[in-house]
This record gives C-alpha cells, sequence and structure tokens, in this order.
C-alpha cells in the first residue's frame, strides 16, 4: 500500500474525529427535546423498527458498506475494480450490486466498447448513506 492511500485514510479519520463529539452532542439534544414532548408506545416502537427493517437489513450485510464507502472514494469503478479491491467472488458480488441497485443506493452505466464496460457510482441516497454512516463506522473503531 503506498503512502498517499495510508494518509487518504489518516486525514479523513482526523476529519471525522474533530467532528463526531458536535455531532453526537446535536443528535442527543434533538432526540431529548423530541422524547420530552411526547411518549412512545410499544406499538410505534414496533411499527418504526419494522419501517426501518429493510435498511437495517441491507446494509448490516457483508460488503455492503464497503462497496458504498469505495464508490464513494473513487465516484465510479467497474465490476472489476470492485471485485479486485473487496477480493469478493463474482457471484457475490453481482448479487449485492443488484441489491443497492434495487434500493437505489447506486447506478449502473453500460460503456460501449470496445470492450463493453460497466461501471458503478453512488446516488444521492448512497452518498448520503455513507455519510452518515462514515462518522459511525470510524467512532466503533476507535472507542473501546
Amino acid at each position: 500500500m503506498n503512502n498517499s492511500k495510508i494518509a487518504l485514510g489518516d486525514e479523513l479519520r482526523k476529519l471525522i474525529e474533530a467532528r463526531i463529539k458536535r455531532t453526537l452532542s446535536g443528535i442527543e439534544e434533538t432526540l431529548q427535546q423530541v422524547l420530552e414532548n411526547q411518549t412512545t408506545s410499544l406499538e410505534d416502537l414496533k411499527r418504526d423498527i419494522r419501517g426501518l427493517e429493510d435498511s437495517f437489513n441491507l446494509l448490516s450485510q457483508k460488503w455492503n458498506l464497503e462497496m458504498l464507502y469505495i464508490l464513494f472514494l473513487k465516484s465510479t469503478s467497474s465490476f472489476n475494480e470492485l471485485k479486485k479491491i473487496l477480493g469478493v467472488n463474482s457471484r457475490t458480488l453481482s448479487d449485492k450490486l443488484k441489491n443497492l441497485r434495487r434500493y437505489e443506493y447506486i447506478e449502473r452505466t453500460v460503456k460501449t466498447g470496445p470492450p463493453l464496460r460497466v461501471e458503478y457510482c453512488l446516488t444521492t441516497k448512497g452518498k448520503n448513506t455513507v455519510l452518515l454512516a462514515l462518522p459511525l463506522l470510524y467512532y466503533s473503531s476507535t472507542t473501546q
């Protein structure tokens, strides 16, 4: 691995860590204000969790967040680039990409050749998901 990739990771980590505390405080304050003014029944909580179930399942599956993160950093990536970076087999990668497309996290573009080339990029939903997930991922990896 060359130093520029390490520097990018270190720089990104520093920037994210510098903003995590402020972000967490803002979220906590907002949630406390909302919860002070209303009560949540078990049925409401069940309905809310069920409404998020597809997102929980999709984003917690192996490779999905990694693919979104790669596309965030590279803007676009081919099937073979993703396969090489992740070290995943073609069938698994194809299935994961189809699911991310179905839920509109990524777009697939076919570039006519020769050779024929397929590229993937993030949608706005995919980009925003990465931006929201990055602080959690960095925070989780540095906090014991």
